[in-house]
């Protein structure tokens, strides 16, 4: 056998953007598609809105214009404009940038000098131009390389710097901006940066409170009492209680949002239980000071340290180097700035001790169900076989989230066997249903624990305690697309949207879509998932292709399930809009049938007959174009 050859031929030495684009992971993160919030192309936008919003945070421009249209992004801010000579440099140079002198940016989150050349290289175009008292440079790059190096020119544009880019569909297939997601990126710019206004594709974006404004804006119903707004050197807290299960959490380093927490994080939730306990003077559980809280904590950290390159979790321990711990800076600031605050407001203190005491109640009532359903699921677990778990978890003992990871929740023998023999056995788990689960609208989570199959679905995630333990990334509902399909998809959702909200609040939970048609000849074979989709296959295949439609995940084969849960899997995320309330949501659609949704029903109603219909007259029409 031929031995592996090491010589100076094997040796290659990469260019910065060659590097980038063959190592993508290392820079954005994941890739995807725009149907996850963490996907690149929103870490490409982020990265240059943030060279902006650092402008703004060193006195420089209050404005920032954002377009995003048909997968064109432009950025216009009103700062000083990079310095005309360097303008190649700063997007092209990696480790070159303005951050690095502390002078400059002392607390910015950009600071490897990374950003802005990550998205010059993986965008097919990259355009950008700066203005300085009156002169005006412009460049632009196609995956990184130069192809315009325009001389400075006169201009009587205001200073600042303008960049616009496309995501290279070689690396970003079949992606999509989602308007929910970029929207959100907004509001939390504003909330973190006050008096700043944000344009974004004609809309303003402003916010006057801060993290006060963030959380009245995105609570889900009324606040138990007003919320306690709390700012100090280098940190703001916003906290309430509200009337929903579990605690939800908005955490931010340096105008970063940490989706996934981090030190800060925990040092809040740690804190704030210890100083209103002590405030009381009675020794209450911390699960019981903080459940239903609601709260937003954001911190600025000189040289912060983050767990991956997008930034989601803060690893620091220190607020700065060789400073006070992360756990005692904000623990002395809430100590002093909380424990005031409960002294000046007595009605707030009687109210948030009767929700304490309150859950404390539900707590004892709920703990000897909660052994038994404990015990109940691990045998489920090892005789029932009801989750095929994956092998990250399986040779995992901590069971950690990893961003990889998935959890489909399908319903049926044929589905759930097609989805695990042809998942990819290393991230992907599945959680088979037996029928249709429970309605639990109104009911309490003494139901989790009662109902077998919403009991072994909570532990198959390892949420009973909260967030912090949560197993996969992504929590994917895979159902029929019909009616009965339809149907428990919503009663998963309730169920989700009852007890655990958080995890819809934080993109965790999405609906699988599968192809409707199958349409192939001798030379290939298109899959469609939508009538549109099915007419331009037959267009484009010719004449009499076979078609088949499905109409039920059973019917589709391992064989070719595995190509819509690998790379080209489409998901659609379950997003709650700024204005929705989980209640009013729950109450309208799996509450007493009601005359309004009654009416809803009956003007939306279409039966499979008519979609049958349907599908017979746009194959005639096809039949007379051709």
């Amino acid at each position: 056998m031929a031995e592996n050859q090491y010589t100076e031929d094997n040796i290659r030495s990469l260019d910065w953007k060659e590097h980038i684009r063959l190592r993508p992971g290392m820079y954005i993160g994941k890739l995807g598609d725009g149907s996850a919030a963490d996907d690149g192309i929103y870490i490409l936008a982020k990265e240059v809105i943030d060279n902006c919003i650092d402008e703004f945070v060193m006195g420089n421009g209050k404005r920032i214009e954002v377009k995003v249209k048909e997968g064109v992004v432009k950025v216009r801010d009103f700062g000083r404009g990079i310095p005309l000579g360097k303008v190649v440099d700063v997007v092209s140079k990696i480790n070159t940038g303005g951050k690095y002198d502390s002078k400059a940016f002392k607390k910015s989150v950009g600071l490897n000098g990374v950003g802005s050349k990550a998205v010059n290289a993986l965008s097919s175009h990259f355009f950008v131009y700066s203005v300085r008292d009156g002169k005006k440079k412009k460049v632009r790059f196609e995956r990184g390389e130069l192809v315009e190096d325009s001389p400075v020119e006169k201009t009587d544009e205001r200073n600042g710097t303008y960049v616009e880019f496309i995501p290279d569909e070689t690396v970003f297939k079949k992606y999509a901006f989602k308007t929910a997601y970029l929207s959100k990126m907004m509001w939390n710019y504003c909330y973190l940066n006050r008096g700043l206004t944000i344009n974004y594709n004609g809309e303003k974006y402003f916010s006057k409170h801060g993290l006060k404004d963030l959380l009245e804006n995105n609570m889900d119903g009324d606040p138990l009492y007003p919320v306690i707004h709390l700012e100090g050197e280098d940190i703001e807290v916003a906290f309430t209680h509200g009337k929903t299960y579990g605690e939800d959490y908005y955490s931010f380093v340096n105008g970063q949002h940490t989706t996934q927490g981090g030190t800060h994080q925990s040092a809040f939730r740690e804190s704030v239980a210890k100083v209103i306990k002590d405030f009381y003077g009675k020794n209450y559980e911390a699960s019981d000071i903080r459940q239903s809280i609601v709260a937003a904590v954001a911190v600025k950290v000189m040289e912060p340290v983050f767990e991956s390159q997008t930034k989601t979790k803060l690893g620091s321990l220190e607020v700065e180097p060789n400073g006070k711990s992360m756990r005692a800076f904000v623990n002395d600031f809430l100590k002093e700035k909380l424990d005031n605050f409960l002294h000046r407001n007595p009605a707030v203190v009687e109210t948030l001790e009767k929700k304490i005491k309150q859950s404390e109640k539900e707590r004892k009532e709920l703990s000897g169900i909660r052994k038994i359903a404990r015990d109940r699921a691990k045998k489920a677990n090892l005789h029932n076989k009801k989750l095929r778990d994956c092998r990250v978890h399986l040779t995992d003992a901590k069971n950690a989230l990893r961003e990889d990871t998935t959890l489909f929740i399908t319903e049926g023998d044929s589905a759930s066997g097609s989805i695990t023999k042809s998942r990819d056995v290393k991230t992907q788990a599945v959680f088979s249903l037996r029928g249709k689960p429970l309605n639990s609208y109104g009911l309490t989570k003494k139901v989790v624990y009662e109902n077998e199959e919403f009991n072994l679905i909570q532990a198959a995630l390892n949420i009973e305690d909260g967030m912090d333990d949560l197993r996969y990334n992504k929590i994917v509902i895979a159902t029929d697309a019909d009616v009965d399909g339809m149907h428990i998809r919503m009663l998963l959702l309730t169920f989700f949207l009852q007890f655990f909200p958080d995890l819809v609040k934080r993109q965790h939970v999405f609906v699988l879509q599968t192809p409707l048609f199958r349409v192939r000849n001798k030379k290939k074979t298109i899959y469609c998932y939508s009538d549109q989709e099915r007419l331009d296959a037959m267009e484009e295949l010719g004449k009499n292709p076979e078609i088949t439609r499905f109409k039920g995940l059973g019917e589709i084969s391992p064989d070719e399930f595995k190509f819509f849960i690998g790379e080209d899997i489409r998901l659609e995320p379950v997003m709650l809009s700024k204005e929705a309330s989980i209640d009013e949501i729950l109450s309208y659609y799996m509450g007493k049938n009601t005359q309004e949704r009654q009416q809803f029903i009956i003007e939306n109603l279409r039966v499979e007959e008519d979609i049958d219909e349907d599908i017979k007259k746009s194959d005639d029409e096809l039949d007379k174009a051709s």
